[in-house]
């Protein structure tokens, strides 16, 4: 079994940054893929970004990109969100998983099988 936990989370003003990690309980192995999901109240849960983790080939919604940046530490097991030029419309709390081996980076939600508890980020205005 894998445990994920988050952390990082805040509350910050538009257009600040934030930095969101991840830890494993385990070592990852490099067939994985770790994503970010977020979910605002009311919505669906939403793919932001993912990583395989042995090449570290990523994957982002249209809406992050340029913005969100995913990012692993190797040896530390650990994926990071660097988050810059919040939004509100970022606000939601975003949840960590881990991706079982696909032949694609999977970007969607039913494609991982580990997850985190989440933690919340929130973007005034």
């Amino acid at each position: 079994q894998v445990q994920l936990v988050e952390s990082g989370g805040g509350s910050v003003q538009a257009g600040d940054s934030l930095r969101l990690s991840c830890r494993s309980s385990r070592r990852i192995l490099g067939s994985y893929a770790m994503g970010w999901f977020r979910q605002a109240p009311w919505k669906e849960r939403e793919f932001v970004a993912a990583i395989r983790w042995n090449d570290g080939t990523t994957r982002y919604v249209d809406s992050v990109k340029g913005r969100l940046i995913i990012s692993r530490a190797y040896t530390e097991n650990t994926a990071y969100l660097q988050m810059n030029s919040l939004k509100p419309e970022d606000t939601a709390v975003y949840y960590c998983a881990a991706a079982r081996p696909m032949l694609d980076v999977p970007a969607t939600a039913d494609e991982y099988t580990y997850w985190g508890q989440g933690t919340q980020v929130t973007v005034s205005s």
